[in-house]
């Protein structure tokens, strides 16, 4: 059961996304915090752009088949529902009891005489937790039956009905929760979501404070009551216990498992790295290992990311050995594709025993992505990359395998960049993966030439950087 809301600050549907992604961003949104920047990063304005003209362009889709209308206000959406306008572009709906207020992008009149929410998504499907919360609070508010509709960034729409109830119901409750509690929620840390999280400031001194187990590499949120339950209630106190003590508690079982959460609390304590298994990633006498690094553009009209660089590190590996395949465009993806799958095939035919090395699954898992869309699992070289015995080696595998590192999180830039570690560090140090994904999408935009070419020398300089990287990483490794 839903309850009543008496509080002052209404809960908006939009608040769904922040809600999935940490209750105590959610909670913070919704106070009047005074010198917190919470400007959005330069990607997340990026991805606010891009829905934007998308919901301009069903927008001018629905205005070719019906007449649409502006709603100004609540007032103005009641009066233009009443009077059955076809479409109504930009509603606010309200309701009071649940103190719940929603700003569907479209209201859609149905032939019963009902309206329709409508909403314009970059996504690829209306699966996203957030997108079916949304669209069910909409539900709510409109109080009928009447599927609502989701215009994916593909072209193709889906609808949401009273399959998504559960959830909704669920997401206004905890609102009308959390919107009540006087100070932050109880919440984990989590690397990959706290470092770009705009209150990032305000909840790392706290949980650096209180040692939370969740700084803790390979400690998830949800094994902590366990550990609290069996008196381990912080770093120190974790990195001071006997593994073998340590009884299994969701996300935290099996002996090594538990004995490395114990390493990497001391190696967060000591500053040092341990390693637990015997290091063998040197190249043999006859494998000659090439460097490998994409860059890729997910936020593309049809949804289907767009490589624009594929680049390579070959030997003698310095800087002036940096090769790679660029494509301007979508339009130009099958023809990298294919400019990739030629540099392989020469690679191969000029190298003894070739071998392609990056750093985690996404090179791997991409060319995967590429095999499907241009229907070539069949194609030999494709065969060979992804084959068991292929060229591929990820030494993001062996690093979390045989070594535990002091840090957050087990990423290139986090490893290469640390003076006790691999030390290597990239020329323009704001760089990263949705760095690049903005300053491709500027390069798409602009129409000077010389501006064209800056931008295009950036992100081959930051590329560069991140195939040197793992030829540094390479290295380390093997002195290990």
């Amino acid at each position: 059961m839903v309850v009543a809301s008496n509080n002052k600050h209404p809960i908006k549907p939009s608040d769904a996304v922040a809600w999935d992604y940490c209750i105590r961003r959610v909670w913070f949104d919704n106070q009047e915090l005074r010198g917190i920047d919470i400007e959005p990063s330069p990607f997340d304005q990026l991805v606010m752009k891009r829905g934007l003209l998308h919901e301009q362009k069903v927008l001018e889709t629905l205005a070719e088949q019906h007449a649409v209308t502006i709603a100004k206000d609540q007032e103005d959406t009641q009066r233009l529902m009443a009077c059955g306008t076809e479409v109504i572009y930009q509603a606010q709906l309200y309701n009071e009891q649940l103190g719940l207020i929603g700003f569907p992008d479209f209201l859609i009149l149905h032939e019963s005489g009902e309206y329709r929410a409508a909403d314009a998504k970059l996504a690829l499907s209306s699966t996203k937790k957030a997108i079916q919360i949304q669209l069910g609070c909409y539900r709510r508010l409109l109080a009928n039956n009447q599927p609502a509709i989701v215009f994916l960034g593909d072209g193709h729409q889906e609808e949401i009905s009273d399959e998504t109830d559960p959830l909704t119901s669920r997401f206004i409750q905890e609102m009308n929760e959390l919107l009540h509690l006087p100070l932050p929620p109880e919440v984990s840390y989590s690397h990959s979501r706290c470092k770009a999280c705009p209150y990032y400031s305000q909840c790392r001194p706290n949980f650096e404070k209180e040692g939370n187990l969740s700084l803790v590499y390979g400690i998830d949120g949800r094994s902590l009551p366990g550990l609290h339950t069996q008196g381990i209630t912080n770093i120190d106190q974790l990195a001071a216990t006997d593994p073998k003590t340590i009884k299994d508690v969701p996300y935290l079982k099996g002996a090594d498992k538990k004995a490395r959460a114990v390493l990497q609390a001391k190696a967060r304590i000591t500053g040092e790295r341990y390693q637990t298994k015997p290091l063998s990633i040197a190249p043999e006498e006859s494998e000659t290992w090439v460097h490998f690094d994409i860059e890729d553009n997910p936020l593309t009209p049809d949804g289907n990311k767009h490589v624009y660089l594929w680049g390579f590190l070959v030997p003698e590996y310095a800087s002036a050995n940096f090769e790679y395949v660029w494509t301007d465009t979508r339009d130009q993806d099958f023809d990298g594709w294919q400019q990739f799958l030629c540099l392989v095939e020469n690679y191969r035919s000029k190298y003894t025993n070739l071998k392609l090395i990056h750093f985690s699954r996404h090179e791997r898992t991409t060319i995967a992505q590429y095999a499907d869309r241009y229907e070539m699992h069949q194609h030999a070289t494709v065969q060979w990359l992804l084959s068991e015995d292929g060229p591929l080696l990820d030494l993001q595998i062996p690093v979390k395998e045989c070594l535990v590192l002091p840090l957050n999180g087990y990423d290139l830039k986090s490893i290469c960049k640390h003076p006790k570690l691999v030390n290597f560090q990239w020329q323009d140090d704001d760089s990263g993966s949705q760095w690049s994904v903005v300053q491709f999408n500027a390069f798409l935009e602009t129409k000077d030439s010389a501006s064209k070419a800056s931008l295009k020398q950036a992100i081959l300089g930051y590329n560069r950087d991140d195939v040197m990287a793992t030829r540094k990483l390479e290295e380390w490794l093997r002195k290990l």
